[in-house]
């Protein structure tokens, strides 16, 4: 049964509304934090949209949960294809009884492209907070962007540059990590014979990287305390499935000396001298805390050929991409194998030396991110685009009247 959106604001003389669309545990993050810079710019507004339990404590309405849209890979949408559908459906619906004064649209390209384009036909405005990766793959998107988004707000530096090249407006926000950098000065953990070297596991926070990086991952880490003394310690995001997790934990159970953290990664990145990370958004914190570290990555046979014959870029690694260089080992599909994870873990966790050159690395990585406050910058541009009136057109850029399937 379709959710009913009866709590969203339908009268046009009603406080100044906002629609919030975040598709996935990260973007709940964003989202929250974004509805709460936007409250301290301006407390009359109303929040409302689709999100998880994040947004709904920073005082978002949410109809849907996030956690039925969010995929990874371009095979693994089948899925999940009933709950997109479902939310498309309320979400369209939301648009077009609530009629927001702004639509605050967060990734999730697939569904949030499109959702603009509806909006445009409502004479919406639209911001979009975090930039879909089109400079990697399906530049093309860039021209739907043009004509459906009327700001779009980044959060990696080489973004704002790319998108002016193609004429639309943007801004360089900073890193929401940003807001939450680690202690200044941090000095690099030092293993002694009486503490060993500490090995983290970071397998992702999606159940699908989960079932796909960590059986790799842990058979890496026992290959690893075969040979060297080290600590391994796993951490478990709340976003994931804990039975899963125990599930593909157990065989290695009474083999491997491992403690599994819950919550954030930040326990670990406090104590490990290397992690192994799935490719993603983690990589940039550990960068933050200058933990050296190995990233590796897998989806399913198919979504990689296609994205193999679509990515246009050097590296799959956000930190190598911001540093324009391999600062980060990768290890992609067929080369992420135990024995190969394994090796590369060694030499980082044997070679102090080759640890402080890729943590000089990281800094560069870290100064590239701006300063702190990227949600409140965009909330200022948000309440800058409320004050902003529609165009007199009632057909959308693309051609066609408002209309909602």
């Amino acid at each position: 049964m379709m959710p009913r959106v009866a709590s969203v604001p339908s009268e046009r003389s009603r406080r100044p509304a906002i629609m919030i669309v975040a598709g996935e545990a990260s973007g709940d993050l964003h989202g929250a934090k974004l509805a709460a810079a936007l409250t301290a710019v301006d407390s009359r507004l109303t929040l409302f949209g689709i999100g998880g339990d994040h947004m709904r404590a920073a005082g978002v309405r949410v109809t849907v949960d996030a956690r039925q849209l969010a995929v990874v890979g371009l095979t693994e949408v089948f899925t999940k294809l009933p709950g997109i559908l479902r939310g498309w459906r309320v979400a369209c619906r939301m648009l077009a009884e609530g009629r927001p004064d702004l639509l605050i649209l967060i990734d999730f390209p697939d569904f949030n492209l499109r959702l603009a384009r509806r909006a445009k036909q409502l004479q919406t405005k639209v911001l979009y907070y975090i930039s879909p990766q089109i400079w990697a793959w399906r530049r093309r998107r860039v021209r739907q962007i043009r004509r459906r988004v009327d700001h779009m707000a980044v959060i990696l530096p080489f973004e704002a540059e790319f998108y002016r090249r193609h004429g639309v407006n943007v801004s360089f926000v900073g890193h929401p990590l940003m807001d939450h950098d680690p202690p200044s000065g941090q000095a690099p953990r030092r293993s002694t014979p009486d503490m060993p070297p500490v090995l983290g596991l970071l397998p992702g926070s999606r159940d699908s990287e989960i079932s796909r990086l960590l059986p790799a991952m842990l058979d890496a880490a026992l290959r690893l305390q075969q040979r060297l003394k080290v600590r391994v310690m796993l951490s478990c995001a709340d976003s994931v499935d804990t039975h899963r997790v125990a599930r593909l934990v157990a065989p290695y159970r009474d083999r491997l000396h491992m403690d599994t953290i819950g919550g954030g990664p930040q326990h670990i990145f406090q104590s490990a001298d290397v992690v192994i990370a799935a490719s993603g958004t983690v990589t940039l914190e550990a960068a933050l805390w200058g933990v050296p570290m190995l990233i590796v990555y897998r989806v399913s046979p198919l979504s990689y050929l296609l994205g193999k014959a679509l990515i246009r870029v050097p590296h799959i690694g956000l930190v190598n991409l911001i540093a324009g260089r391999r600062v980060v080992p990768e290890l992609i599909q067929q080369t992420a194998t135990p024995t190969r994870i394994a090796a590369e873990a060694e030499s980082l966790l044997m070679q102090p030396a080759r640890r402080d050159q890729m943590r000089a690395g990281l800094a560069e990585v870290k100064q590239r991110l701006g300063a702190a406050g990227a949600s409140t910058r965009v909330a200022r541009i948000a309440t800058q685009m409320l004050g902003r009136t529609a165009g007199p057109s009632k057909r959308s850029p693309d051609g066609a009247p408002p209309q909602c399937h």
